[in-house]
């Protein structure tokens, strides 16, 4: 995500800079560039572009080099300021089409209309004044900052390319995204792109089809992951631990459809002000149905229904259950973006003297979640409105105030680490997202928790209070895991397939010697199931020294090698995945300490 200028650290100024150096490199490699947008976003920056030849990988060492040669030149960045009629003249004599339409649409509508990777165009601040920074013989529009001369830029290196629409409008033109790295040092990128390297060998989508657990198929859509048999036991055993301990802590389980009527939508105000859902269902001689985006609305009619006392809450009520989002083609990413996205979704209907209390379970909740899968080192975004914005938000600015002072007050008890994430919020609601670093050190959002004073307004919802009035409940949204989908794909790279033994889809491998150890090795699988153990027979033909090499491959965690001495009944050799020393117990204590490894999900 493009960063806000506001946000700028010294090392996003050198980013920003570098990304003009990107764009200074191409306008004297590739004379009638047309530039689009680009911003600084984590770990370095982009620039979108149209060039007469469309750019290949192949061009990208050329750029670089072109680019270290104009920052050994020690070129300034040097700023310049005219009127938006001046500026519109200038780059549409320059055949910058795309500058000229930012800033057309900075003059008629200001700078409410601009994404966030075109704000770091323009100053809100100075709406009527563009600036123009100078890089030798090139010149952007942009706000800065930037750094004094080209020296100052650190180590940095192009990665890779992609098509982007111009603004993310699929009518508009595609161009050509250059992504690149920036950082102060080299010791610093060289760290960066050895992640990168081990990303790329944990790389979900290659690793979910090695492991064979699930696959993205053309003929029935982009975004609409399926899984085989493993990974559907996967996120089982990971949706059904979230279930059993949520409802240990008083929470219900409810049912909801996937579509609904436009009218719930409007109430809600998803129909104005969410723009990721799919189009209607037009229906004979009946309303327009969509497939739902989110539960809430769903959620808030069910509670509807029934009279409430103010001796019923909190009323704890959640759901397994996917939504489905129109994401745009190129933002999909195996199971990191999809379009059907699994949810476990709770709503928890209130008192405002409640709120505390709950946000608090909740949060004991995710620190428990993620301790027992491997994430210990996180941060909560505390996600608020933007007053510059109100348009994007339904009610009024007391209720925003009050709801977003109770999120900041909660977390800094705790004393965990925040930030405050300006604009960020929900349309309805302010929020907690939860910034969680995986093993390798990148950083992934998954909780995210919402406390929501507006939508009980327009549902008007209702409870029966202590002194007989009726009054309106808060509502408070949580998402432990966020969306299933995502957390598999990032659960994947952060074990790189080799998940604990708890967790893992077949938790032992048994491989009989020979033809005639099947039955007796059937046998025992079947015991083994019966105490909970998940475990799968090599029955194929072939060397033994074949199956244990293809059970490393497969990541299983215990495999047993199933010859005459198992069949007699002697203690198992058990082989455990990344060890060279066995453990040696008889069948029944084996299977005793895989149920007991399950429960206590203790590795």
């Amino acid at each position: 995500m493009a960063k806000h200028p506001h946000e700028f650290t010294a090392v996003d100024t050198m980013r920003h800079s570098t990304a003009h150096l990107l764009a200074a490199a191409v306008s004297e490699l590739y004379p009638g560039t047309q530039f689009g947008v680009g911003p600084v976003i984590e770990n370095g920056f982009y620039y979108d572009m149209r060039t007469a030849r469309p750019l290949t990988a192949e061009d990208l060492p050329k750029l670089e080099e072109k680019m270290r040669e104009i920052a050994a030149r020690g070129a300034g960045f040097v700023r310049r300021e005219m009127s938006i009629d001046e500026a519109i003249e200038f780059f549409g004599a320059r055949g910058q089409t795309y500058k000229v339409e930012l800033l057309t649409d900075l003059k008629q509508r200001g700078t409410t209309n601009l994404k966030e990777e075109e704000l770091q165009d323009f100053d809100a601040a100075a709406p009527a004044v563009a600036t123009i920074y100078e890089t030798g013989e090139f010149m952007d529009l942009c706000r800065g900052p930037h750094v004094a001369s080209t020296k100052e830029i650190g180590a940095f290196k192009l990665t890779t390319l992609a098509g982007a629409y111009w603004r993310g409008n699929q009518e508009n033109d595609q161009l050509t995204r250059v992504y690149g790295v920036a950082f102060e040092t080299q010791a610093e990128l060289d760290a960066y792109l050895m992640q990168l390297e081990e990303a790329k060998k944990r790389d979900h989508r290659k690793l979910g089809k090695e492991l064979e657990l699930f696959t993205l198929i053309d003929e029935v859509g982009g975004g609409l992951p399926m899984f085989y048999p493993k990974g559907a036991v996967l996120r089982r055993l990971i949706e059904n631990f979230i279930i059993e301990l949520q409802e240990n802590r008083g929470y219900v389980p409810i049912w909801i459809p996937h579509i609904t009527k436009s009218e719930l939508y409007k109430i809600s105000g998803h129909l104005d002000k969410y723009d990721a859902m799919y189009p209607p269902m037009h229906l004979h001689e009946e309303a327009d149905y969509y497939l739902k985006p989110m539960n809430c609305p769903h959620f808030m009619m069910l509670y509807k229904t029934q009279p409430h006392s103010y001796r019923e809450l909190p009323m704890r009520w959640t759901c397994t259950t996917t939504n489905y989002r129109y994401e745009k083609s190129g933002e999909l990413s195996g199971l990191t973006r999809v379009r059907a996205l699994t949810q476990d979704d709770c709503h928890v209907f209130a008192r405002p003297d409640q709120i505390a209390g709950e946000i608090n379970l909740m949060l004991d909740m995710v620190a428990e979640v993620y301790g027992v899968f491997g994430f210990s080192d996180f941060w909560v975004r505390i996600s608020t409105h933007d007053p510059a914005k109100k348009e994007g938000y339904i009610g009024d600015a007391g209720i925003w105030e009050r709801s977003e002072q109770a999120l900041k007050d909660l977390i800094s008890e705790r004393g965990w680490k925040h930030e405050i994430g300006v604009g960020e919020a929900a349309f309805y609601g302010p929020k907690l997202d939860f910034m969680f670093r995986d093993v390798i050190g990148r950083q992934w959002q998954l909780t995210t928790i919402q406390l929501d004073m507006n939508l009980p307004e327009r549902f008007e919802l209702e409870y029966a209070d202590a002194d007989g009035e009726k009054k309106r409940p808060v509502v408070i949204h949580r998402a432990i895991l966020g969306s299933v989908e995502r957390f598999l794909g990032i659960l994947i790279e952060h074990y790189a397939g080799a998940f604990p033994a708890w967790l893992a889809p077949v938790q032992v491998k048994l491989l009989p010697v020979a033809d005639k150890h099947i039955e007796a090795a059937t046998e025992a699988a079947r015991l083994l199931r019966a105490v909970g153990v998940r475990v799968e027979i090599d029955g194929e033909a072939g060397t033994i020294g074949a199956k244990v090499r293809k059970s490393e491959t497969e990541k299983v965690p215990f495999s047993v090698v199933y010859g005459d001495k198992e069949v007699s009944g002697e203690p198992w050799q058990v082989r455990v995945r990344g060890s060279k020393e066995a453990k040696v117990m008889s069948a029944s204590e084996f299977g005793e300490y895989i149920a007991k490894i399950s429960r206590e999900h203790s590795a």
